[in-house]
């Protein structure tokens, strides 16, 4: 099985988190199952910082395209599964229409785990401005009501990278953080970033107290996992029933990407990315 990553940064540009990622992979994936690590093209930002690149609605729609470019790409190069791995879930909607592997989004997968893991869900990030997009995406998924409070961590997005070599402080600050949403009810925490997710991943950090705290990437990646699975020994895959999923025509997708500047269809051959496999790392 092979699974396309795709991440909103350029990915690099941050090797603390690039290499954080590969050894996160290698652990939860199957032994049969290659993921292979996408970012945003190098001239998307000026730095390695996406900041406010992505917490406008207009700028982060703009990387819509990035994202359904890429879904297109991954099942015409025959990839079985394509992870959104971020929690804005940018582009979600867009590529299911246009794909019949499945796209799994980071937020989604993680709040429908959360949903099964407790009652009331909380959110530690470090983007702000985004707290209105995941209470929106919350409700679209049928979550809600089940969302509680979104607390912020005094540690940014370069204080989360330093830590990977000195992680303490950041430890520290997501514990309080945590214990903050925990004291508004929250009784499952999902990590608001994938940088801050597979920091903690890294560093071991599952509970505070009684509380879990969801694995954002290992519930992606085992539910493209699954999913690919069922597409093959059942035939199930999704539905294109209403606006929201249905499957445009091949050929009127093709005109009005023309039409706007973009390819028609991606060529797959112009894809890379760094291939992971379990105990296994290559360029591909």
């Amino acid at each position: 099985m092979k699974i396309w990553h795709q991440s909103l940064t350029t990915i690099d540009r941050v090797p603390q988190y690039r290499d954080a990622i590969v050894n996160h992979l290698r652990k939860i994936a199957r032994p049969d199952v290659e993921i292979v690590l996408h970012g945003m093209s190098e001239e998307t930002y000026p730095s390695h910082y996406p900041g406010h690149f992505i917490t406008h609605s207009y700028l982060q729609n703009l990387h819509r395209e990035q994202f359904v470019r890429a879904a297109l790409m991954a099942e015409a190069a025959g990839y079985d599964a394509m992870f959104i791995g971020t929690i804005p879930d940018v582009g979600l909607l867009e590529a299911r229409t246009l794909v019949d592997i499945p796209v799994v989004g980071y937020g989604q997968a993680s709040f429908h785990m959360a949903s099964m893991l407790g009652d009331r869900i909380g959110v530690v990030n470090f983007l702000t401005p985004l707290a209105d997009e995941l209470r929106q995406n919350a409700a679209r998924y049928g979550l809600g009501e089940k969302l509680g409070p979104i607390v912020q961590l005094e540690s940014g997005f370069d204080d989360v990278l330093a830590g990977f070599n000195n992680p303490e402080p950041v430890i520290e600050a997501f514990k309080r953080a945590a214990e903050s949403a925990i004291s508004q009810g929250a009784d499952v925490i999902v990590p608001g970033e994938g940088p801050m997710n597979v920091f903690l991943a890294t560093f071991g950090i599952s509970r505070i107290g009684d509380v879990p705290v969801v694995d954002s990437f290992g519930a992606g990646i085992k539910m493209c996992e699954s999913l690919a699975d069922l597409k093959r020994v059942s035939g199930v895959y999704m539905t294109r029933r209403g606006y929201y999923n249905s499957k445009p025509p091949v050929e009127a997708v093709a005109r009005l990407r023309e039409m706007y500047g973009l390819e028609p269809y991606p060529n797959p051959n112009n894809q890379r990315g760094l291939a992971v496999r379990a105990g296994v790392e290559v360029k591909g």
